[in-house]
């Protein structure tokens, strides 16, 4: 058997059950990317995580929903970092890199969903 006949008898063996998990991961990452603009939205996002965490258990979306979780909690951990050092001016530091490590873990998550790859693989 060649490689493809093998990668398409894989893709066509997945439960089709993880489909509408997988836009409920998506739509995660859109809040996640919203709350560049709206800011509350990752908490809604976060929420929808814990709610439907039951669901994903045991799947390669699991990966995804652990990746989103941690995402918020250290977002939330150094903003308050960021929050308490403000007066010595590095908190304007600690907020930036908190940007862009969110942004690269929005990005990078998205790309994998897409993908339909796990969080975390090698």
């Amino acid at each position: 058997m060649d490689e493809s006949t093998r990668n398409l008898q894989s893709v066509s063996a997945r439960p089709e059950t993880t489909d509408p998990l997988k836009s409920t991961t998506g739509f995660v990452y859109l809040l996640q990317a919203l709350s560049f603009i709206f800011g509350v939205t990752s908490v809604v996002g976060v929420v929808v995580n814990y709610l439907r965490l039951a669901e994903v258990r045991g799947t390669w979306l699991e990966s995804h929903f652990v990746w989103q979780i941690r995402t918020f909690w250290f977002q939330v951990l150094w903003g308050l970092v960021g929050l308490v050092t403000l007066v010595f001016l590095i908190g304007f530091l600690i907020w930036g890199v908190i940007y862009f490590w969110t942004l690269y873990r929005v990005v990078k998550g998205w790309l994998n969903l897409a993908e339909e790859r796990p969080m975390y693989a090698d």
